[in-house]
């Protein structure tokens, strides 16, 4: 991805699929095609820090703070996260949405 083109980057339901090694790398990656300033979405089932395949595809289910921890060793800082769908109990929110911004 070229340095420093996008304004945002909107990654809705992808990077659960990364596994948690590759993890660092994709969102430095990720971090350098933003603008200074640019922001990130994503959105993602979250879970109890467990990953591997399920029916044939891969998954890894991180709860907020290791998310945190990933995004933050990754420069970005957090500016909102919500659980969803809205209005149900958080046991029925199976997805972790959250916004960033590129420090």
């Amino acid at each position: 991805l070229p340095d420093r083109r996008f304004d945002g980057v909107f990654a809705n339901a992808a990077l659960f699929h990364v596994p948690s090694q590759e993890l660092p790398r994709v969102l430095a990656e990720l971090h350098a095609t933003l603008k200074p300033g640019g922001v990130l979405f994503s959105s993602n089932p979250h879970g109890q820090n467990q990953e591997g395949w399920n029916r044939g595809r891969y998954g890894a289910y991180f709860d907020l703070e290791t998310w945190r921890r990933a995004m933050s060793e990754a420069d970005f800082i957090e500016l909102s996260h919500y659980y969803r769908p809205e209005g149900l109990p958080r046991e029925q929110q199976p997805w972790l949405a959250s916004v960033w911004r590129k420090s």
